[in-house]
This record gives C-alpha cells, sequence and structure tokens, in this order.
C-alpha cells in the first residue's frame, strides 16, 4: 500500500508539471466545461462559506451551492453577535436555524463556525462584569446552548478560533484575560459534553506562511489531547495568495497531519492581489497561477490518509461574495456570475488524475 501511495503522488506531480506547460502555451484544459460538480469528483466533503442573505434572496447563488457544495459553513450566522447580539442568554436563532435546516433537506453537512474568537463579539460581552468564575459559568453556559440547540445536525464545530499570534505566542483577547489560557480547555470540554457526537477543531490562518505558528499550534493542541481535552480535528484557513509557494502550503498540511487529527482547509482563497493594488485587473498569468495553486492544495489534501481527510472550504461561492473584494480582488472558484473559473477546472484535473 505505501509503495502504491508513493507512485500515485509520483504520476501526480508529473501531471502537475505537464499542466503548467499547457498553461504557459494557452492550450486547453484536459477537463471539459461539462465536468460533474465538484461534490460529485470529491473524494471528501468540498465545501463553501456561505451568506444567509444571499441564500434566501438569490437563486442562482442557491442553486450554485446545492449543485456544487457537500458541506457548508455559515460565514457569519453563528458567531456570537450574530447568535446572542443583544443581552446574555437572549438568543437570535433565525438565520442559523435556517442555514440548519437547508441543510438538513438537501443532505449537505454543516459546519459550524464559531464559539470562542477575539472578533465579532457583541457588547455585552465586552461589559461583562464577574469574576473568573462568573466569565467561565457565562462561556460554558453560552456553548452549552448553542450546542444542545444542534445536537445531531451539526456535524463539527470551529470551537476555539485565532488564539496565536504570528510568531506562536498565546493572543490577548478578553478571553485569556478573564479567564486565563485554560479558556481553551474549557470551551472543548463543554461543546464535547453538549454533543459527545460532534467533531471538534481548533481553526488557524498562517500555517503555510509561518513556520513558528504552525509548530505552536499543533503543539498547542497536542498538548491539550496529552491531557484528555476533547480535540479532533484542526483547521487550517488557508487565506493565503499566489505567491505563496506549493511547498509552503504543501508542508504546513503534511505538518498538521502528522498529529494524527482531522485536517480542514476551512477558509481557502487564493487572492491574485496580495499586494492589495487598488488599480489591479485581473490577467491571463494570474489567473493561470491560481488554478495551479488550487490543483496543488487539492492534490496536498488527497495525499494525507483518507480518514483525516475533513474536507476542503472555501471561504465563499463567488469572487462577488469574497471579503477581498474590495482589493479588487478575484480569489475564488466561481466568478461574480457564479459561473466556472479556470481554478474550478483545476480543482477537477486534481481529482480526475487521483481517479484515474
Amino acid at each position: 500500500m505505501q509503495y502504491s501511495k508513493k507512485i500515485l503522488i509520483a504520476l501526480f506531480c508529473i501531471h502537475l508539471s505537464v499542466f503548467a506547460s499547457c498553461e504557459q502555451k494557452n492550450t486547453p484544459s484536459p477537463v471539459e466545461p461539462d465536468t460533474v460538480s465538484l461534490k460529485e469528483a470529491s473524494p471528501f466533503p468540498f465545501g463553501a462559506a456561505l451568506s444567509i442573505s444571499k441564500m434566501k434572496n438569490l437563486e442562482i447563488y442557491r442553486t450554485t451551492v446545492t449543485t456544487e457544495f457537500s458541506s457548508l459553513t455559515p460565514e457569519n450566522a453563528m458567531k456570537m453577535a450574530n447568535l446572542a447580539p443583544s443581552k446574555k442568554d437572549q438568543y437570535t436563532w433565525d438565520d442559523a436555524d435556517y442555514l440548519v435546516d437547508f441543510a438538513q433537506k438537501n443532505n449537505i453537512r454543516i459546519h459550524g463556525h464559531c464559539f470562542v474568537w477575539h472578533n465579532s463579539l457583541p457588547s455585552w460581552v465586552n461589559n461583562f462584569v464577574g469574576t473568573k468564575e462568573d466569565w467561565k459559568a457565562m462561556l460554558k453556559d453560552y456553548i452549552t446552548t448553542v450546542v444542545s440547540r444542534y445536537k445531531g445536525k451539526v456535524a463539527s464545530w470551529d470551537v476555539v478560533n485565532e488564539a496565536l499570534l504570528d510568531d506562536g505566542t498565546p493572543r490577548q483577547t478578553i478571553w485569556l484575560t478573564k479567564i486565563g489560557w485554560e479558556y481553551i480547555e474549557l470551551a472543548f470540554r463543554t461543546a464535547h459534553e453538549a454533543d459527545p457526537n460532534a467533531v471538534l477543531f481548533y481553526n488557524d490562518y498562517g500555517q503555510e506562511y509561518s513556520k513558528v505558528k504552525l509548530a505552536a499550534i499543533n503543539d498547542t493542541v497536542k498538548n491539550l489531547i496529552s491531557r484528555g481535552v476533547p480535540i479532533h480535528g484542526i483547521g487550517l484557513q488557508m487565506h493565503t495568495n499566489i505567491n505563496q509557494s506549493v511547498d509552503n502550503i504543501v508542508n504546513a498540511i503534511n505538518q498538521t497531519a502528522a498529529t494524527g487529527l482531522k485536517i480542514h482547509i476551512s477558509e481557502l482563497d487564493f487572492a491574485l492581489n496580495s499586494s492589495k493594488n487598488p488599480n489591479y485587473t485581473v490577467n491571463d498569468t494570474d489567473l493561470a497561477t491560481q488554478k495551479s495553486r488550487y490543483r496543488s492544495i487539492v492534490a496536498a489534501m488527497c495525499s494525507i490518509p483518507a480518514s483525516q481527510r475533513w474536507g476542503i472550504t472555501t471561504w465563499g461561492v463567488g469572487d462577488d461574495d469574497s471579503w477581498l473584494k474590495t482589493n479588487p480582488d478575484f480569489p475564488l472558484l466561481f466568478d461574480s456570475n457564479y459561473k466556472q473559473k479556470s481554478c474550478y477546472y483545476g480543482v477537477q484535473e486534481a481529482f480526475s488524475i487521483l481517479k484515474n
């Protein structure tokens, strides 16, 4: 089995070289435009982060989601400021319920995002007054309430998001100040108690550009697991750009997979305009590189053990949905009209090669 896997990866690398050469010569892609959907082609769940407003009001958006994706992440609907915007113990469930109901009706997995983050906090949290034990009780009550509502409906959660800085040190958040580093353990244990079957993730960015942070994330998670904390996976956000080397991206995935945990490429996009030039215009050279990068990350994900592939999720559906659109930028698989871009076919090429 090990020998066959090495042969497969070597053959894939040969194909990548051929495709890169084809792109430079502007020859046609070997994958035709009538390719099956991403969810049909992918050997693991392939998803996107969603805008509830567009899901409710834009038919082409909703159709693209149901046709292409097998996993959905709420971009904002399950963040604390959205679920409990006004006061403690007062919840606004409409948008989160809509997404969960939609997913169940369409047999699509939901990945919840996120419980503990330094951003998207309602004002009542920032103004909360109490002892350390009061803060712990407040956080525990919040997580228990949300997880219990969606028990058996939400398959997995980003429990803690972005707890470390690029230099590997703890981020100075309100949770760290009021509770201490133990807030991470508290959050995971609480989520697990509320739904023992949910798959729980630590989620962060920067693993592909900071080896120090990559090591710190993996060491932190391994330390928590050694003490019996129920962490099942690591999310690599992978908000990256076409200038990032394939070697760094592959190394981040492989080093994270070496923990033995499930791997989720959780917020993927490949920025074209990494310098944030306000006058940037898209060009064929950048699009070809973007296509190659998407193809490479899919190949890297396919190279880790199947049991660890929780999936790939792009942060948005079409370019006009992206958090980077004001740069301007064009980082996603679909254009502003939800038509497949060349990078979409880069993903399909990776799947096609690995199946043949």
